[in-house]
């Protein structure tokens, strides 16, 4: 849950900053904007010498604009699904959990079939028995959902995370 959450306040203070800056530049644009006169100045005069007498600031400001654009556009296409491997399959994932089902705290599981392999995440508590939840997904269940979903012949790529 705590990647949704990030998700979400991310995307909060990302469209209420821009949601700002458009109300701003609206009520600027059409004069309305606490009775300022259209063309007042919307950085201090020192500011606005100290900017014109050494470009070097605007340039920083800008490619570290340009770095936050990439790094939000790199954040959508993550939300988006974009790099993922394979598809996820509700099938693989249900009979992971009921193979595993004597484990508890099982977090963030999922089957994802690709093209070349199946793929399986599981993220088990450091309180589990780790060597019977890979003794298991050994000799029982990834043979179990490879035959269910693919076949015998297709490969899988394991991930077992422990958390602390």
């Amino acid at each position: 849950m705590r990647q949704y959450t990030g998700n979400r306040v991310g995307l909060a203070v990302v469209g209420g900053t821009l949601a700002s800056l458009g109300t701003y530049a609206w009520l600027r644009g059409h004069d309305r904007f606490f009775d300022l006169p259209p063309n007042a100045r919307v950085l201090p005069a020192q500011t606005t010498r100290s900017l014109s007498e050494e470009p070097w600031p605007l340039w920083g400001l800008a490619l570290g604009l340009l770095l936050l654009s990439l790094v939000s556009l790199r954040w959508l296409l993550l939300c988006l699904g974009w790099g993922r491997r394979g598809a996820h399959n509700g099938t693989g994932t249900a009979m992971l959990f009921v193979g595993l089902k004597g484990v508890d705290g099982l977090s963030r599981t999922g089957v994802r079939v690709g093209e070349d392999a199946l793929r399986i995440t599981l993220t088990c508590p450091s309180a589990a028995d780790v060597g019977a939840v890979v003794n298991k997904l050994d000799q029982d269940i990834v043979g179990r959902i490879r035959r269910e979903i693919r076949d015998d012949e297709a490969g899988a790529v394991v991930r077992l995370h422990v958390r602390r």
